[in-house]
């Protein structure tokens, strides 16, 4: 087991977004020895009402613990190659997360990698918790909890390649929801709710509608991207018909009912794109390239950092750009429309960024920023100083 030694140097960012929109971030590093970090996530582990930061390493998923970031091991060695994701929200009113991993990562083997579990909590929620292997595709990649109606939550796997697939060319993709019983050891209902995509990426869950309980999910692959819906007991899907290939999604809002859905463009590509939409898929348009030099695109994410009602874009990549460097940057809008955005870096040169979360970690009010550096190998919070 690795043994972090705490760091406490920081030093202040300042990003300008405009007259009267201007937060800062200070950057904390809360572990120098990550390995890869292919995943992160934030919510509440030990069920003290701070949030917690979890991170999907190389062959240990693991805990920070609000507000000292003390590490603890969640699993370790659970299968023979890399682990690639986690999901954890809290799914049963407890006010603790749900934990589930996937691993056993190999790209290349579109028949028998990949793994899924279930993580069962000691009652020392510090010590090491117990797997419950569950059913899988091959080539596991993401996964989320996404809410489906009051009190009800599937986890949603998504596999990077479907089973047997040669260069992105055969089956498709199986998104699959499982359905947590009661007892976790017991058989888990299995849905597959999308099976045409053949190379996939990312996904995210979304409030599109937001007069229902159930969450939509934002599905994206090499073959462009789709939000996917539970009503009524039936998974619906429509194609976002002007979105081309992406490896990320996320929706964000310019104002409470103006949508926007952000991409990086093409599957671990150089743009970030924005879309502007109406109330359906099939009304997205407007493409617009915020940004084309970066590199090996791997993280975006919304959130309203300044506090004005208007939600900015946070991005990372982890290869070097036309200009040598990698990072994470923030995108805004300078006008109502949505039609005018600039950005500034929130790190430049320190994050090789595999991952990005938001969540506000002190309880202040303002959203602040984690990510994890693939060849970086850190893990940061920049925490958000806005007035």
């Amino acid at each position: 087991m690795k043994h972090l030694s705490f760091i406490a140097c920081l030093f202040i960012t300042n990003v300008c977004f405009s007259a009267n929109h201007a937060p800062k971030f200070k950057p904390q590093t809360i572990d120098d020895t990550v390995e890869i970090g292919y995943g992160t996530a934030i919510g509440d582990v030990d069920g003290d009402g701070k949030p917690d930061i979890l991170l999907a390493d190389k062959k240990e998923f693991v805990w920070y613990q609000n507000p000292t970031w003390k590490r603890h091991v969640i699993a370790e060695n659970l299968t023979e190659r890399d682990n690639v994701c986690i999901a954890a929200r809290d799914i049963d009113g407890d006010g603790k997360v749900e934990i589930a991993v996937g691993g056993q990562w190999n790209p290349g083997d579109t028949l028998n990698s990949g793994a899924v579990f279930y993580l069962e909590p000691p009652k020392d929620r510090t010590q090491l918790w117990n797997p419950i292997k569950l059913p899988n595709q091959p080539v596991v990649h993401r996964m989320r909890w996404v809410k489906l109606g009051k009190n009800r939550f599937a986890l949603v796997v998504s596999p990077l390649h479907g089973k047997g697939n040669k260069k992105g060319e055969g089956a498709g993709v199986k998104l699959i929801a499982y359905e947590k019983p009661t007892n976790p050891k017991d058989k888990w209902k299995q849905t597959v709710i999308e099976d045409t995509l053949h190379v996939t990426h990312n996904l995210d869950p979304a409030q599109w509608n937001p007069h229902t309980e159930a969450e939509e999910i934002l599905y994206a692959g090499r073959e462009g991207a789709m939000l996917i819906s539970y009503d009524k007991g039936e998974w619906k899907k429509e194609r976002f018909p002007v979105i081309e290939g992406s490896g990320e999604i996320r929706m964000g809002h310019i104002a409470p009912f103006n949508q926007f859905i952000t991409t990086i463009e093409p599957l671990h590509g150089d743009k970030l794109v924005l879309y502007q939409s109406g109330t359906k898929p099939t009304e997205i348009s407007g493409r617009q390239v915020l940004d084309e030099n970066i590199k090996a695109g791997h993280a975006i994410a919304t959130a309203d950092l300044s506090g004005n009602g208007r939600q900015e874009i946070v991005a990372g990549w982890r290869s070097p750009n036309k200009d040598q460097k990698v990072g994470v940057k923030v995108y805004w809008s300078t006008d109502a429309s949505g039609k005018i955005w600039k950005s500034a870096w929130i790190d430049e040169n320190g994050m090789a960024c595999e991952d990005i979360r938001l969540g506000d970690l002190n309880g202040d009010g303002k959203i602040d920023i984690v990510a994890a550096g693939r060849n970086s190998h850190n893990l940061k919070i920049y925490w958000n100083q806005s007035e």
